[in-house]
């Protein structure tokens, strides 16, 4: 198989089908052909011709640039010479070229005695004796052909087919062994290889209706709707003026093809290229189609003016008076409809004329129609309703939708919804969310009815009818895979959450919120090991965030299922998401459920748009601190806040006093190494000291933060407490002289914060601790006189008094002890 090409060889074994042997045969041949192109083509008319198109010739050899040299700039004449050159070799190619048997002539009586042995039955010798041909003649269709018939008279349709297939396509001028190859591909439902034999049939034949015809069919059955319209637009256009009726019945079938796949404007096309050219043959099946295209399409006047040409309404129109006598009156219209006119016809003239604000002939017309049942012609009623819906013609929908609602056959949701429409508009609210009640119920899954109906439930009063309008529409198997229905949910919940939250259910109020921000931080919270479960709160069920370390991955492509999820909360844009998932958080941390509020921001710094976002992340690490610190959760609290390089002294203070972990005061340590200068940094390293016991490291680092702010009284009274905490150890030298300096700052402290409540208790306080009771009570007395801070809103009187109590319980004095606590401590 030498002689074969490649293309030919791969589809002989099977590693290719016809239609890529198709294909690349013919860029082959393509190839070949320019290549020969350019070979017959003299040089220097190759030279001539690149320079007219401005591009870069091979320079041509030595000889033929001597016979060449004389040619310099192009001239008329010169294209004139090159244009009579070129179609001279022209023809010489195409002469060259004629298709014909490319059996050479000392093959063809082997190839004669071939079809003989196959005629005697001796199919084995007629096989080789192809194959040989083949061999020595791969371009000669003949062996092909042979083979073809053999292995089908062997019931090896396969090999029939694709030997069949090769002498087509080396022989492509018979258009009948296309169209019989293309029926064998058929059988065995191979219709895209089928279109291919029609297309090669319909190439050298292109007047054959049939072949077209046979071909746009099979397209449909492939669902390739443009390539079938196409074809059938080809055939209308090949059909003679006589085959009328054909051309009619192809029109409206390609009319309704197009209406199915939204195409209106090729819709109206094929049907007014119909109309205008057999007129005399437009039926009323014709007329309806082209008269509710037009109004799909909302070219009334184009719809009337059909029907008024070729189903016999006239149309009459009264001129205004002008006499001076009269006032001027407005132009009034009527219409003339015989009684031979269908229906359907007399329904589509009512739209047309209320689109059009024609009302003066409508009474009488809507009132024929009205005649009829609605049990029988039920659409055209919803028709008409709709058309005075859409002009706010409500009174004379009511009618209409009313008569359809109480049939049999059009008691459906769509026509409640109209109804309901209707009524809500008119004002009618009761009845209104009654009509809506039972859209709901005929079709559970209607978003817009249970949103209209929550909205009148609400305006009447009734919040639980409007709850249990909004309730849940999808369950969760259908939500993961469907995405509209996850858009349809999450607009639902929205709803729900807002009037939630005005009637102050709360916690029913977080259900929804933390359902919709779940099906937003999916993947997020997968990462995160954060799941929703149902718990009992108050004797109800409700959705709570739990931490689970062993969680099974349900996801295994996060990208993937990301970009999934995204596609399925687009109905909100990013800044309402934001707007949500704040509200949430902050909610949870008004009902004290700080841990999830605190899980929610751990999910939500794994989903990209928040993590991305740097002032969002921001603020999502501040929420997560806020939220671990009130649930006394100190260990993630600092994981929170040890990246930040100035941290907040009392938050910090919060962590060195309630936190049981030490790690953040080496961390402290190290990070006053790296700045040294940090006054807050220094001021909480000695807080770290002062709770850790090392009050010498302590007033190292208060003194430095005096030093540097000596105005600032809380370093005078942090050096003064510390020098009292080291004289009340038990075993210490000098404690007098350490008692004495403790003063000394205490009295600077009160004299830079001045004489007030919190002033004269923490010094009442350092002298109780000292055991001078007799001058604490000096001082906790007046600080009973003095009023709190009302900026900080701190009053310290509870404590003062609770503290003077104890001095005089230890004195005996019960009576005093009780009489303060019965006037400050007692609510």
């Amino acid at each position: 198989m030498s002689g074969f090409s490649a293309e030919l060889i791969d589809y002989l074994e099977g590693r290719i089908t016809f239609e890529e042997f198709d294909r690349r045969r013919d860029e082959r041949k393509a190839k070949v052909n320019l290549k020969d192109t350019l070979d017959d083509v003299s040089p220097g008319v190759q030279l001539a011709f690149a320079s007219m198109l401005g591009e870069t010739a091979e320079a041509p050899s030595s000889e033929e640039a001597e016979e060449e040299e004389e040619e310099e700039d192009m001239t008329v004449g010169d294209v004139f010479a090159l244009e009579m050159e070129l179609n001279r070799e022209n023809k010489k190619m195409m002469k060259g070229r004629r298709h014909g048997s490319k059996l050479p002539r000392a093959l063809r009586g082997l190839m004669g005695e071939a079809n003989i042995r196959y005629a005697r039955g001796e199919k084995e010798d007629a096989i080789l004796m192809c194959m040989e041909i083949i061999r020595q003649a791969p371009l000669a269709y003949e062996p092909f052909s042979t083979l073809a018939m053999i292995y089908e008279d062997d019931e090896d349709m396969d090999k029939a087919l694709q030997f069949g297939l090769i002498a087509a396509h080396l022989n492509p001028s018979d258009c009948e062994e296309w169209i019989r190859l293309a029926e064998m591909s058929l059988e065995q439902d191979n219709i895209r290889q089928a279109i291919l034999c029609y297309t090669k049939a319909i190439k050298y034949d292109p007047t054959n209706v049939r072949y077209l015809w046979e071909r746009s069919s099979l397209h449909m059955r492939l669902g390739d709707h443009k390539q079938c319209m196409d074809g059938y637009r080809r055939i209308l256009s090949l059909l003679p003026l006589e085959d009328g009726e054909h051309f009619m019945q192809l029109s409206k079938d390609m009319a309704k093809s197009y209406y199915e796949s939204n195409d209106l404007p090729s819709a109206l096309s094929v049907i007014e290229e119909a109309l205008a050219r057999h007129p005399n043959l437009v039926s009323d099946d014709f007329i309806n189609m082209a008269a509710e295209l037009y109004i799909a399409n909302r070219q009334y006047s184009k719809a009337l003016q059909v029907l008024v040409q070729f189903s016999g309404i006239v149309l009459i129109r009264t001129e205004p008076s002008t006499s001076a006598s009269a006032p001027t009156q407005e132009k009034k219209e009527d219409v003339q409809v015989p009684d031979s006119v269908p229906v359907d016809l007399r329904a589509k003239l009512i739209v047309c004329l209320i689109h059009l604000n024609v009302y003066t002939p409508l009474e009488g017309l809507v009132s024929l129609l009205m005649e009829q049942s609605p049990e029988e012609i039920g659409d055209l009623y919803l028709d008409v309703g709709e058309a005075y819906l859409e002009q706010g013609e409500y009174m004379s929908a009511l009618p209409l939708l009313s008569a359809l609602i109480i049939s049999d056959k059009y008691n459906l949701a769509v026509v409640w919804l109209r109804h309901a429409e209707c009524l809500k508009a008119l004002g009618h609210m009761e009845a209104a969310a009654q009509s809506y009640s039972k859209v709901v119920q005929m079709a559970p899954q209607h978003l817009e009815a249970r949103l209209s109906l929550a909205t009148l439930q609400q305006q009447l009063g009734r919040m639980d009818c409007a709850l249990k309008a909004l309730e849940s529409m999808y369950d969760s198997d259908t939500l993961a895979q469907d995405s509209s229905a996850a858009q349809k949910e999450l607009k639902l919940l929205l709803h729900r959450s807002t009037l939630l939250k005005t009637q102050g259910q709360i916690q029913d109020y977080l259900d929804a919120m933390i359902t919709m921000i779940s099906m937003l931080l999916k993947v997020a919270m997968q990462r995160a090991k954060v799941c929703l479960c149902s718990v009992n709160m108050s004797g109800k069920n409700h959705l709570k965030l739990v931490k689970v370390e062993d969680m099974l991955p349900e996801i295994a492509d996060h990208e993937t299922a990301y970009l999934d999820n995204t596609g399925k909360t687009n109905v909100l844009s990013k800044e309402d998401w934001w707007q949500l998932l704040v509200s949430c958080v902050l909610t949870l941390c008004e009902v004290q459920r700080y841990e999830e509020a605190e899980l929610l921001v751990e999910s939500a710094m794994e989903f990209y748009s928040f993590y991305d976002n740097k002032p969002r992340r921001k603020e999502l690490e501040f929420f997560g601190l806020s939220a671990t610190i009130l649930d006394h959760n100190y260990y993630k609290a600092y994981n929170y806040i040890r990246n930040e390089v100035k941290p907040v002294s009392f938050v910090c203070g919060i962590f060195s006093t309630r936190s049981s972990y030490v790690r953040h005061h080496r961390f402290c340590l190290r990070l006053l190494l790296k700045h040294p200068d940090n006054h807050a940094l220094c001021v909480l390293c000695g807080h770290n000291a002062m709770v850790s016991g090392s009050f010498k490291h302590a007033l190292g680092q208060y003194v430095q933060a005096f030093q540097t702010h000596p105005d600032n009284p809380l370093h005078s009274l942090c050096v003064g407490l510390t020098f009292f905490h080291m004289a009340s150890q038990k075993y210490v030298g000098k404690r007098h002289t350490l008692v004495l300096q403790g003063f000394s700052f205490l009295w600077q402290y009160v004299e830079l914060r001045g004489e007030c409540q919190e002033t004269m208790y923490n010094l009442g306080r350092a002298l109780h601790q000292m055991g001078l009771t007799h001058l604490a009570i000096h001082y906790y007395q007046k600080a009973l006189t003095l009023p709190g801070i009302a900026d900080d809103q701190v009053d310290l009187r509870w404590e003062i008094a609770f503290n003077l109590s104890l001095i005089y319980q230890a004195s005996g004095n019960l009576e005093m002890a009780r009489q303060l606590i019965n006037t400050h401590c007692i609510v």
